[in-house]
């Protein structure tokens, strides 16, 4: 991976900006009946997940990643919607565009967050907590979304700081004050400390980050190994890692929640092709190609497993990423109830050009007869809609509740 320098000595100025319940804030803005009202961004299935909530639906107790049931029993007068991807990534793409204006190293995290370093941009656009103010009113202005900033010196105390100020805030910590900023806040906002390992912490006193920057070393080893050590070096705020920016799409996917669980390839199959010819027709579009397709799937515990195969050449057909996945699935327990599946293409490259001599490991040229069809499908989806021409076996299958592209 390739890592990027501001090009300018001393302390970093790092920004970390994070648009607020992003999908349905997006909601609120296009359908203004819907602003001040408790909105939940969720596939149609009772068996699907939350995508986002309003805060207006948060106060409830409503959060992302939340079953759907369980979000209608919480607020049942919440307005639940269905996500729209392709409006998700126009606005996501507009926001971006916009930081883009102020300095090049823009490292995307989703569709709806990123740090920026803005260390080089001081001439031109001023101090870190200047140029996080201008960003937050130029999306205002230009978008009607709202973004919440954190200015710090390291990545995770700009993290930290714009989850602080949410929704619509600005928090700046400043240079030299990092450990002073995180040590009075609890163990489990630092990275890396989840449900386990707070409580590993919580039994050797470290209830605070601040407690554990202060605490014995051999003590938290003693404990948590290695995983301790990188840990108290984030508490004391020793955070080297560099913002490195992905201008393009990292990954185009789709998944599906299913209404009832699935055991075994044969259920999978079709759910497979699907999302796959979905991720191929969002790639054409996009003119991308890739070569890595990753097979995902949870079970119905919540457990979840990846897959990944690395193909000779980049790719944008369909049978091709469903081959590679359907071929992952030898690799995955499948006599465990599965309630998800997903499929995701990510290493783009260029396609594959035709008249190109192969090498002796390159995959076979593409199917004149393929492009063709691709090309019908593409032509057809544009005038009708996605899913307007759908593979034999398809027919009938209208499973888009859990589409996930980013």
């Amino acid at each position: 991976m390739t890592r990027y320098d501001s090009g300018v000595a001393g302390p970093r100025a790092i920004i970390h900006l994070d648009l607020d319940a992003f999908y349905a804030s997006v909601e609120q803005l296009d359908d203004p009946q819907l602003r001040g009202r408790p909105v939940i961004v969720a596939g149609p299935s009772r068996r699907g997940v939350v995508c986002a909530a309003s805060y207006e639906a948060r106060r409830f107790g409503v959060r992302s990643a939340m079953p759907t049931a369980r979000a209608e029993r919480l607020c049942p007068d919440g307005v639940f919607v269905s996500p729209r991807f392709d409006r998700y990534h126009e606005l996501s793409d507009e926001v971006f565009a916009i930081f883009r204006r102020v300095t090049p190293l823009v490292e995307p995290l989703s569709l709806d967050e990123a740090f920026l370093d803005v260390t080089g941009s001081a001439a031109l656009h001023g101090s870190g907590d200047s140029i996080a103010r201008s960003l937050k009113l130029r999306v205002k202005e230009e978008t009607g979304l709202t973004v919440s900033a954190g200015v710090a010196e390291v990545k995770l105390a700009a993290k930290i700081a714009s989850d602080l100020g949410k929704p619509d805030g600005l928090v700046v910590v400043p240079q030299g004050a990092v450990a002073a900023f995180l040590a009075p806040l609890p163990i489990g906002r630092l990275w890396g400390v989840g449900k386990v390992t707070e409580a590993a912490l919580r039994e050797l006193h470290c209830a605070t980050i601040g407690d554990l920057a202060r605490a014995p070393a051999a003590l938290v080893a003693s404990r948590l190994g290695r995983h301790g050590a990188d840990l108290q070096a984030l508490a004391r705020g020793d955070d080297p890692r560099e913002v490195i920016p992905d201008e393009e799409a990292r990954s185009v996917g789709a998944e599906e929640t299913f209404e009832e669980d699935v055991v075994g390839a044969d259920a999978l199959l079709a759910r497979l092709l699907s999302q796959s010819e979905r991720v191929a027709q969002r790639l054409r579009e996009h003119g991308l190609a890739g070569r890595t397709v990753t097979l995902k799937v949870k079970y119905s515990d919540f457990r979840q497993v990846t897959r990944r195969v690395t193909l000779a050449a980049p790719t944008s057909d369909g049978k091709t990423i469903y081959d590679a996945a359907r071929a992952q699935l030898a690799r995955v327990d499948l006599d465990v109830p599965v309630r998800l599946s997903g499929v995701t293409v990510s290493g783009f490259d260029a396609p594959p050009a035709a008249s190109r001599q192969l090498g002796l490991f390159d995959a076979p040229p593409a199917d004149p007869r393929r492009d063709a069809l691709n090309a019908a499908v593409d032509s057809l989806a544009r005038r009708f809609g996605r899913g307007a021409v759908r593979p034999a076996t398809l027919a009938g299958d209208r499973r888009d509740d859990g589409e996930h592209d980013g």
